[in-house]
């Protein structure tokens, strides 16, 4: 059996979890993604769809059976191939029904703050719709959360303007990129709050090198190509993430006095 950082055993229930790629549902406690939505309702969001993929019906029995949240409502749209997260956008459109939403990583925990800061953007400038997403001042991720300094390097690195109107995104920066945002910069966790105008870019984009469809390129030719102006919401609030199997036990530790309630 593995052993994560620290030495404590992977359980095998924590493993099976993992190996079939459900890395939001793999028990630290109780599955992850309950923590996740949890926050959600919190926040004040009442209506959420997961995107999962064909294989993935567990999901769907879990959160439609004994686990059915009262505080928010579940739906689910299915991604028949993981061909990237713009295509992960792209099959939840019929669930945004023309409206704004909230996009976030189901392995990702988020402060609660921020997430209600986001959610209640309002439109800037001739836009009719908002959009938004989360900068992550990286010395609060890195002091407060559980994400080593090498990991950082695999995020986004954005910039603002004075006014906070989304200026870059840059995805998987070199040293000498990242040294050009400064010596604390914004991070993005992937927490957007994206508007209509996102599904057009989603479809335009091509396949990046590492041959997906990636969601910071749709955003950025929204951004230039149909005007779309997203507003920066700055945290230095951690973020808890769960990437990897090494991150469980200091995820459970963390997560062991937090109430869940669905």
């Amino acid at each position: 059996m593995r052993r994560p950082d620290g030495g404590i055993p992977l359980e095998a229930g924590q493993a099976a979890v993992a190996d079939q790629g459900l890395k939001a549902m793999i028990p630290v406690g109780r599955p992850f993604l309950d923590y996740v939505l949890s926050g959600l309702a919190d926040a004040g969001i009442a209506e959420v769809c997961l995107v999962i993929g064909p294989e993935h019906g567990s999901i769907r029995e879990y959160y439609g059976g004994a686990a059915r949240p009262s505080r928010l409502s579940v739906r689910f749209a299915v991604q028949e191939r993981p061909l990237g997260t713009a295509d992960a956008v792209l099959a939840a459109e019929a669930f945004a029904a023309g409206e704004s939403v909230l996009v976030l990583n189901a392995d990702n925990l988020y402060p609660t703050a921020a997430l209600r800061d986001l959610a209640s953007l309002r439109p800037g400038g001739p836009a009719s719709h908002a959009a938004g997403l989360i900068g992550f001042r990286q010395a609060s991720l890195l002091a407060g959360g559980n994400i080593p300094p090498k990991r950082i390097q695999a995020f986004a690195l954005i910039a603002a303007s004075t006014d906070g109107a989304l200026l870059r995104i840059v995805e998987k920066p070199s040293d000498e990129v990242s040294r050009s945002f400064g010596t604390d910069p914004l991070v993005s966790m992937n927490a957007w709050l994206l508007p209509p105008a996102i599904y057009p870019a989603c479809r335009a984009v091509t396949p990046s090198p590492r041959g997906e469809l990636e969601l910071q390129d749709a955003v950025r030719y929204a951004m230039e190509r149909l005007g779309e102006r997203f507003q920066v919401i700055e945290s230095d609030q951690p973020v808890l993430d769960l990437s990897s199997r090494e991150d469980i036990p200091a995820v459970t530790g963390r997560l062991a006095a937090v109430e869940v309630r669905l």
